[in-house]
């Protein structure tokens, strides 16, 4: 089984998720989404897997999300996953993809249902 986790391994949530990972026996493809965030495409076909909208993902309280413009309500579906590639630290994390799904490791213990 292909596992990915978008990780930030400053987040404890994150690590938790990655740990929880691991002791089941997965290797998961760990993608430092903050080192290397994911274009717009892959970003579509997450919020597509987590059946969430731009916003939902969003880290609102983060300061780039009102620096860069991204509280402003009128701005469009694309606009706001271009805000996210631009400013990665804006992305919900961990997110762990397997077998064609997509879960947001908040508990860590949410991921367990794609996999």
């Amino acid at each position: 089984m292909s596992v990915k986790i978008y990780h930030n391994p400053r987040c404890s949530k994150s690590r938790q998720t990655l740990e929880l990972l691991q002791a089941r026996g997965i290797k998961p493809e760990v993608i430092e989404y903050l080192k290397t965030p994911p274009s717009v495409a892959e970003l579509n076909d997450i919020l597509e897997k987590l059946g969430m909208e731009p916003r939902e993902l969003m880290r609102k309280k983060e300061a780039e999300y009102k620096t860069a413009g991204l509280d402003d309500e009128s701005l469009d579906r694309q606009a706001l996953i271009s805000g996210m590639v631009d400013n990665p630290i804006l992305i919900e994390r961990p997110i762990v993809i397997a077998n064609g799904k997509a879960a947001i490791g908040r508990p860590p213990e949410n991921v367990l249902d794609i996999l």
